[in-house]
């Protein structure tokens, strides 16, 4: 009997497996269209940024041996070597202060223009960028250089503002958090991508270091000619266009034939809701009461983001794989490892995210990098003491970076993207590119101080920041997991006005806030 009643669970269980996959072939076919949007808007999108980040670290001797050799052969004289450092750290510097600008420009511009013609034209940025990089040793021109770098960082400041609001709005509800998730798939595998090119025996020789700083053009040409053949957003075409049927239309090439009526019908819900198809400007969405829980927790997971420690663990990295005797020819290729390891986490987020949640994978992913960071702290100050602890620093440095990309990694920019309704988003990720290009800067300009007077000690800071954010997380952010734009507002009403103030109408809107429309 108990053979029987074993036989048939394993063979329940076999059934189940056999129709959950038989339904991710249908969606993959159905959806086929979407997962090619995907693809497109990432390789343009978030993918650029990560190569960047990565990419200029491996030409660095290469290019400060050129400044120098071209300031001798205009001046006849050496440069001092802390000049040299100084123009190579402004180099670095100024990609930031591009993005920066970039994140400042995309929201007026992309409301005006829309998010498909402004992608479009950050590409025409990039390919100027690439061809400036190429062609810097020929002219004999560091200075080309500096202005590739900053336009490549403009260009990085509208992808990274376009990518996860224009992914976002093309996803259905049941698949946006594997959709949003995918800007973070992209953003590592540019790491990855950078960190592949930029090995000496690819393009990071003396040689050729000129084309691997131009090799990014390649994305974007590659998206500048796919990119016209997809179409806008639904909502978008919905909202701000009043264009029903070219919405409908959209869907079906994006989503497959079927129903998709219950999708529709929850973006004309949330365009009742709006008095007019304005978009709103920072300072009226900083002033809004009606977003004020929605903006601390973008606050929150945004800086949590920029100082969970990840900066940090790649900056030791190099210094624990040293110790743990690793050959010097060896450790970029450990390195590769790492940057592998966070890839492959952030596409697990990817299918785990709209199983588990964004809270869950937040919170819980929160919580498992203070543990790495505790141990980790632990094993670095003791590694002059026991041989061994080096070998465990390095297995902890790994933990850490799957945990990253499990967790915080794909669920961050999925919460931002859903938190925010269609008139808001632009502005709210304004504030999010001004918090991620100046956190860079700021996190750049104060890191080494840190390093230098704290060692190891350093990890506390980011641990201590950790275990605030899960708190924080875990109490005040409501699961945005398969809702409505117009749901997941309703939950933050009971956050912003409280439980007196709370009755919604049939928009779910609060009734005092219906006041304030055009309507």
């Amino acid at each position: 009997m108990e053979e029987l009643s074993s036989f048939q669970s394993s063979s329940e269980q076999q059934a189940l497996a056999h129709s959950e996959m038989a339904a991710f072939l249908s969606n993959l076919v159905q959806f086929r269209g979407l997962l090619q949007m995907i693809l497109v808007l990432g390789i343009g999108g978030s993918f650029p940024y990560g190569f960047h980040i990565s990419v200029i670290n491996y030409p660095s001797v290469h290019i400060r041996k050129f400044i120098n050799e071209t300031w001798m052969d205009r001046h006849g004289s050496p440069l001092h070597p802390e000049t040299v450092m100084l123009l190579w750290s402004f180099i670095v510097s100024v990609y930031g202060i591009g993005g920066f600008l970039g994140s400042l420009c995309c929201g007026y511009l992309t409301t005006k223009y829309r998010k498909k013609k402004c992608q479009m034209f950050t590409n025409l940025i990039m390919l100027v960028a690439a061809l400036f990089m190429a062609l810097s040793r020929t002219a004999k021109s560091f200075e080309m250089i500096l202005v590739g770098r900053f336009l490549y960082g403009i260009g990085a400041g509208f992808s990274l503002n376009i990518h996860p609001q224009y992914v976002g709005e093309i996803s259905p509800k049941k698949l946006r958090g594997f959709t949003n998730s995918t800007v973070a798939v992209f953003l590592t595998l540019g790491k990855l991508t950078g960190q592949v090119v930029g090995l000496r025996e690819i393009l990071g020789s003396e040689a050729l270091w000129p084309w691997l700083l131009a090799s990014s053009g390649l994305s974007a040409l590659l998206q500048l000619v796919t990119l016209p053949f997809f179409p806008d957003s639904p909502s978008y075409l919905l909202i701000q266009k009043g264009n029903e049927e070219a919405c409908r239309k959209a869907i079906r090439k994006l989503w497959g034939e079927g129903d998709h009526q219950a999708e529709i019908d929850d973006i004309l819900k949330e365009k009742g809701t709006m008095g007019s198809t304005k978009t709103l400007r920072v300072l009226e969405v900083i002033t809004q009461r009606s977003l004020r829980w929605q903006l601390y927790i973008l606050l929150t997971v945004m800086t949590t983001l920029q100082l969970c420690g990840i900066n940090a663990i790649y900056f030791y990295s190099f210094e624990v794989f040293h110790t743990a005797k690793f050959e010097e020819y060896l450790i970029p290729y450990v390195s590769l490892g790492v940057g592998l390891c966070e890839c492959l986490s952030s596409i697990l987020c990817s299918t785990l995210i709209d199983r588990f949640g964004r809270k869950v994978l937040l919170w819980g992913g929160y919580l498992l990098m203070c543990s790495v960071l505790a141990l980790l702290t632990t094993t670095l100050s003791l590694q002059h003491r026991f041989f061994w602890m080096h070998y465990f620093s390095v297995i902890l440095i790994f933990l850490f970076v799957v945990f990253f990309g499990i967790g915080p990694s794909g669920a961050t920019i999925s919460v931002m993207v859903e938190i925010f309704s269609q008139s808001y988003r632009p502005s709210a990720f304004l504030i999010v590119g001004c918090i991620n290009w100046m956190g860079l800067f700021v996190l750049g300009m104060i890191f080494p101080v840190i390093v230098d007077n704290l060692g190891p000690l350093c990890f506390l800071i980011f641990l201590a920041i950790l275990v605030l954010s899960a708190i924080f997380i875990y109490l005040y952010l409501p699961e945005t997991k398969g809702k409505s734009i117009m749901e997941i507002k309703a939950e933050f009403n009971k956050l912003n006005f409280g439980k007196k103030e709370t009755s919604v109408t049939e928009n779910n809107f609060p009734k005092e806030q219906l006041y304030c429309t055009k309507l």
